[in-house]
């Protein structure tokens, strides 16, 4: 395991860190989405979430099969202040 082998590209999470939140009681893909912010990028985990699960799955020592998918979130685009304030000028 390499220290900088990036996991998650978009939010520059490397696989260590996957691993430590894992030692430290991570036990669900959400878990680690929450404690790392692995798949909340760009991508939404598009490119992480099968590379994260793996590692998941290793270090808990059960089939990646066995792990549910994390809560899937509309993609957040960015909006102007006057599109919030309905401001069509």
């Amino acid at each position: 395991m390499a220290e900088h082998t990036f996991v998650c590209r978009c939010e520059e999470i490397d696989e260590v860190t996957l691993v430590n939140a894992v030692a430290a009681g991570a036990r669900t893909i959400n878990d680690l989405k929450r404690s790392t912010r692995m798949g909340m990028g760009p991508c939404q985990g598009i490119y992480c979430l099968h590379a994260a699960t793996a590692i998941l799955a290793r270090e808990r020592g059960i089939d990646p099969d066995d792990i549910t998918p994390m809560t899937s979130r509309p993609p957040v685009r960015s909006i102007t202040l006057g599109e919030l304030a309905g401001d069509e000028s």
